[in-house]
């Protein structure tokens, strides 16, 4: 069972541990994908998606747009996180010229409840390094980012709610990919 440092939101394991040495432990073991924000217009429940970013090792956090949001629902967790801020498109395009050169093939997967997108429980993760990226509450994912995809993945809901919020969504198609890879 796990315990955590209710000062620091940290497993014990990590409790007398500075946050530094922290990321870089986390460095060495994080898994094959990166986050891709976006934050257009508001940035409500983009730290829980930086959260779970943590939660589930993302390699790292990309904030497309705005820089700012609010860091309070990461309790912390975005000390221990990497980040790029990618303000434009041309800046996603060269973040993923990058993640070629380190990578070399790249799976980029969009979420969103669009026609023709994929079920996620149908879905065959790639072993080549993945890109995720995801929406805003209102508005999805931008087309610019939707273009770029190779692939639009999407939660089926049963209930009567339009969507789920990018909190959430993060946390279920995260834990996926982590299932996948297992």
């Amino acid at each position: 069972m796990l315990c955590y440092n209710t000062t620091m939101n940290v497993i014990d394991y990590y409790k007398e541990w500075e946050a530094k040495a922290i990321l870089g432990d986390l460095n060495t073991k994080r898994k094959n994908f990166t986050v891709l924000c976006s934050n257009i217009e508001n940035d409500f429940n983009i730290a829980t998606a930086i959260r779970n970013s943590n939660a589930f090792m993302a390699r790292e956090v990309w904030i497309y747009g705005r820089k700012q949001y609010d860091r309070r629902g990461t309790v912390g967790t975005h000390h221990y996180t990497n980040f790029k801020h990618v303000k434009t498109i041309e800046n996603v395009h060269a973040q993923i010229e990058s993640l070629r050169n380190d990578f070399g093939t790249i799976r980029i997967v969009g979420v969103d409840n669009i026609d023709d997108a994929i079920p996620i429980n149908n879905y065959d993760w790639s072993d080549d390094h993945v890109l995720m990226i995801f929406g805003q509450e209102s508005n999805g994912i931008p087309q610019e980012l939707l273009d770029i995809c190779d692939d639009i993945v999407y939660i089926k809901q049963y209930g009567s709610v339009r969507s789920l919020n990018v909190g959430t969504a993060s946390g279920i198609i995260m834990n996926s990919y982590c299932q996948y890879h297992d």
